[in-house]
């Protein structure tokens, strides 16, 4: 068994936001060499998430405010979290709705999709680098 790993770096500048990691993803699995096998992609910080789900703006607009309604951003002194001085809570929050890894399965060398899914990176206290792991393995 094959096993490949790869941390890609994202810096995205506004406090949230939302990338399209699947050709990234692609990449690693060209590199790996893996024909069948799996593919885990996670965010290695606890403000962000990795999900699935279709590229479409209007859908990426639709999270943002679904995602603030659910856990605002403000007032800041809401959340016992940020008396530490912070002020992401709803980062957190909001990376514990969208998940924080994807697992995607690998057939004949290609990313196993269904219908119009995709990888996402989604930030949510953005303005500084952040890493996400590509873990692959299998034959």
């Amino acid at each position: 068994m094959k096993s490949y790993r790869k941390e890609l770096w994202f810096n995205v500048p506004s406090r949230r936001g939302f990338v399209n990691i699947t050709p990234q993803v692609e990449e690693c699995l060209d590199e790996s060499g893996v024909s069948e096998g799996l593919v885990l992609v996670n965010a290695m910080h606890i403000t962000a998430s990795v999900f699935i789900n279709d590229d479409e703006p209007g859908l990426h607009h639709d999270y943002e405010e679904w995602l603030e309604k659910l856990a605002p951003h403000e007032p800041i002194r809401q959340y016992r979290h940020n008396d530490t001085g912070e002020d992401n809570a709803d980062g957190h929050l909001k990376r514990q709705v969208m998940g924080r890894e994807v697992v995607v399965a690998v057939t004949d060398r290609r990313l196993d999709f269904g219908p119009w899914e995709q990888i996402f990176y989604g930030e949510f206290d953005g303005r500084r680098r952040k890493r996400v792991l590509v873990k692959i393995i299998g034959e």
